[in-house]
């Protein structure tokens, strides 16, 4: 599925924070997200979230490898990747 916009890191921080915040039981949840990304639309945040979805299910079935990501050093917090999908808690 192609996306219809640009999505900038930050937005995609912002989106990603926001779905945290805003779970599936959230009224009005996709004008919320919207509002929390900013410069985007409901339909753009809906696809968005769609996308990354289908990117998370086929991560979890193996199809797509996890990037390599840098070692944090001591003094650097991080979330791990299964406390990261946790936080975007998809069905």
């Amino acid at each position: 599925m192609a996306s219809s916009s640009n999505w900038t890191p930050k937005q995609n921080k912002l989106f990603e924070n926001a779905l945290v915040k805003y779970g599936e039981n959230t009224p009005d949840r996709w004008n919320k997200l919207a509002r929390a990304v900013g410069g985007k639309t409901v339909d753009e945040v809906k696809e968005h979230y769609e996308m990354l979805v289908e990117d998370v299910k086929q991560i979890e079935a193996g199809q797509i490898p996890l990037p390599n990501y840098k070692k944090p050093t001591r003094n650097t917090p991080c979330m791990d990747e299964d406390q990261r999908l946790k936080g975007l808690k998809l069905q």
